[in-house]
Parts: C-alpha cells; sequence; structure tokens
C-alpha cells in the first residue's frame, strides 16, 4: 500500500493547525477485512496514523454488523481489535482504540436484542445504530423502547444523511425526546455526502442537536475530505461550541 503522507495531498495539524474538534473519535472502520473499510493490517495502521495527525488520540471503532451482509460477531471484532492494538504496540504509536459496532437496524438486529444477545457498546451503555438511507423503518420506535428497557442508550449514526428526514425535521425531534443520541459525521457539514446532508447537519447544528461526532473513516478519501472539512467549513467553530460527549468516552 501506498503511504498516505504525501504533502500535495495532506499536511499535517502542525503545518496547517488544524484541529479536529475533539480527541476521541467515535464511529469509524479501522479494522482489516471484516467490512468496507480498512481491508489489511497495513491499511488500517496508516489509517490511524492519519487520524493521530488530526490530533486524534483515540478511536471507538465501529464495523457494520448487517445481518445478511456483515454477520461480524463480537468475538470477530475483538480478535480483530487485538491484532490492531498488537501493530499498534508494535510501531510505538500513542494512539488508543477500542471497538463497538456499527448495528444496522432491521428485524435480524431486532432478533437480537429481543434474544438478549451480546450488542456491543461503548460508553456508559451507548449502541451505535443506522437506518436504511432511503426509507425509515417500521420497527423504529419499537427498537428504541426495546433498547431503554434494556439498558442501552441508543446512538444514531449520521442522521443527517437520511433522506426521509431531510423534510421532515420533527421526525428527528421526535427521535431526540424519546432519548435518541446523535452522532454527526464531520465530513458532512462540508457537503462531502451531498448538499442535503450538509444542510441537515447544519440544521442539527444549529438546533444544538449533535451529541457525538465521527470520522466514519473508511479510506484515505476520508483523511483528505476530513483536513479539508477542518480547513474551511463556517459551522465548525459552531460546532466545538457544543457540548459533544466524545470526551466522556
Amino acid at each position: 500500500m501506498r503511504p498516505f503522507f504525501r504533502k500535495s495531498a495532506f499536511k499535517s495539524v502542525d503545518e496547517q493547525t488544524l484541529q479536529y474538534p475533539v480527541s476521541i473519535d467515535l464511529h469509524s472502520h479501522l479494522l482489516p477485512g471484516i467490512d468496507d473499510g480498512a481491508q489489511t493490517i497495513e491499511e488500517s495502521i496508516t489509517l490511524i496514523k492519519g487520524l493521530s495527525s488530526l490530533g486524534i488520540k483515540k478511536a471507538i471503532t465501529s464495523p457494520h454488523v448487517m445481518h445478511d451482509f456483515y454477520k461480524n460477531t463480537p468475538d470477530i471484532i475483538r480478535k480483530c481489535l487485538s491484532a490492531v492494538r498488537k501493530e499498534i504496540s508494535k510501531q510505538n504509536l500513542d494512539f488508543t482504540i477500542e471497538a463497538s459496532a456499527e448495528y444496522y437496524l432491521d428485524e435480524g438486529l431486532y432478533e437480537m436484542l429481543m434474544k438478549g444477545e451480546e450488542l456491543l457498546s461503548f460508553g456508559d451503555r451507548y449502541l451505535l445504530f443506522e437506518l436504511s438511507f432511503m426509507n425509515e423503518p417500521g420497527l423504529l420506535k419499537d427498537f428504541i423502547f426495546q433498547l431503554h428497557l434494556k439498558g442501552f442508550k441508543p446512538v444514531l449514526a449520521h442522521p443527517e444523511r437520511y433522506m426521509f428526514f431531510h423534510r421532515r425535521v420533527e421526525k428527528l425531534e421526535e427521535l431526540k425526546n424519546a432519548g435518541v443520541f446523535f452522532q454527526l459525521n464531520l465530513n458532512s457539514i462540508s457537503g462531502y455526502y451531498s448538499v442535503e446532508a450538509r444542510k441537515m447537519a447544519e440544521w442539527l447544528i444549529d438546533q444544538q442537536m449533535v451529541d457525538f461526532v465521527g470520522s466514519d473513516c473508511h479510506a484515505e478519501k476520508h483523511l483528505i475530505a476530513l483536513q479539508e472539512t477542518l480547513g474551511r467549513s463556517k459551522y465548525m467553530d459552531k460546532l466545538r461550541k457544543l457540548k459533544l460527549l466524545n470526551s466522556s468516552l
């Protein structure tokens, strides 16, 4: 794999005085070969070095768990995490990595929850989950209710990216009132995903509804986009003033 740190593509935080808004990143795909993120241990380390150069000291990485696609179990995730930690130690990197998961909400996940199967949470029993980008799942409200009953704190990954919320912001307000925490993808505020996602990210920041931020880093392209986001988005200052919960992890 070619080295990521090329001056033409990426300069260190010392060169550009860029800084991630928190020192702990939530939501990334750094474990090798188990989802659509890093595919090798070498790529994992390259991404970790890139995040570190932005001022991140710790990552709670979150491989996909999808019932019919990414069939990752806690054991699979822990085994990959152990391998990455050994390589970090071998290379004497000043970086801490933990792992939870990004669970896709479908009937398979709902069944796992109801059967009491182990789900990987982080921090104070936070559980990160994502939705279909196109259609709101009918079991969303009951899933959130059941998470609370079982002692989890639901965290919705990148709410700004779901198309069905873009013209129905009252749905997001309902989720917030139901005790759902929101994790914003930092690159959304520079329009990396779409103009609509950027506008929704700005609205969430203006409404002070962002609880966590994350890189959602899968590959080098996301690191390069992060550098551009940190350097040019007027909403970065607003985001830094929010009481983000990353520092509690």
